[in-house]
């Protein structure tokens, strides 16, 4: 069931990681030798549950499998953790008119997904250099105990995070102390445009292999913030942070607002053979009670 996701099915870098992860719960669903997968971390201090990793073999889809497996799953939450209250997920389609009834929108970030070798990285990045304008401060990368403090500031979580939701890649969390073990369990690095109240906040996953190539990597910048200036001054700050461990074919997405995304887009426009993976498409937070 790897053939999802445009060749950046995940599954095979995080299955037996999630088997030992604290606080998830794995179910695979076996029929005639085929498997469905779903799993559910339990987040916000046990009171919500994320869905995430959903997989069904390519000839049982469209049959009612998936919402089979997502229907039990939830049916053994309900009796065996009472305390849970909220479903969370992340679609990176646009949901049915009936999805939407049942679930309402909590966040939504755009996505910019772009392509090259590594060894091109490196001119794409000297290329931004000369296109983007210099910021009155650097950008700063945070220890995680700077990103912890500063993520769950009233200042971050009102005027920065979408929905008020730290949304790594596509796992969303709310800004609660509960959650932080999660995130220092990503490895992130945390990049702000400036330490004080700054109009930008971003994170970044570690890159991993994904079946698109034999030696693909792929990796996911979220950037928090309207400001475009600051949002390119920290892209290219997350970009140079990785350069000197990247090597094969990189593919990355960069979750960013809506609004800032057709800036970016254009900024990223290069002769570096940096190319775009796919056109605009959106993740949605969507969420319900259980």
């Amino acid at each position: 069931i790897g053939d999802a996701f445009d060749g950046l099915d995940y599954m095979a870098a995080t299955f037996h990681r999630w088997l030992q992860e604290p606080g998830r719960l794995v179910f695979i669903a076996r029929i005639k030798n085929r498997v469905a997968l779903e799993s559910a971390l339990l987040v916000d201090g046990s009171q919500t549950v994320v869905f995430q990793g959903l997989r069904v073999a390519p000839d049982l889809r469209g049959c009612g499998i998936g919402g089979a497996l997502q229907k039990h799953v939830t049916d053994y939450i309900r009796y065996h953790y009472p305390q849970v209250s909220a479903v969370r997920l992340s679609r990176g389609d646009q949901p049915s008119p009936q999805t939407l009834d049942k679930y309402r929108l909590v966040a939504k970030e755009a996505i910019l997904s772009l392509c090259c070798e590594a060894a091109d990285l490196s001119l794409f990045v000297a290329e931004l250099h000369s296109r983007i304008s210099p910021s009155q401060h650097d950008p700063v990368t945070l220890t995680q105990q700077q990103a912890e403090t500063l993520i769950l500031t009233d200042y971050v979580v009102s005027n920065l995070l979408p929905g008020k939701t730290i949304i790594n890649d596509w796992e969303p969390l709310k800004p609660l102390e509960a959650n932080l073990e999660v995130l220092r369990r990503r490895g992130l690095i945390w990049i702000v445009d400036c330490e004080f109240e700054p109009t930008v906040m971003s994170l970044c996953s570690p890159p991993y292999p994904v079946p698109y190539r034999h030696d693909a990597l792929h990796f996911n910048i979220n950037i928090f913030g309207r400001s475009l200036a600051s949002v390119c001054a920290v892209f290219l700050a997350q970009l140079e942070a990785l350069l000197p461990t990247l090597q094969g074919c990189l593919i990355f997405y960069t979750y960013v607002d809506p609004t800032v995304w057709p800036g970016l887009r254009q900024i990223c426009q290069n002769n570096s053979n940096v190319l775009f993976f796919k056109d605009y498409w959106e993740e949605l937070v969507l969420e319900k009670d259980i």
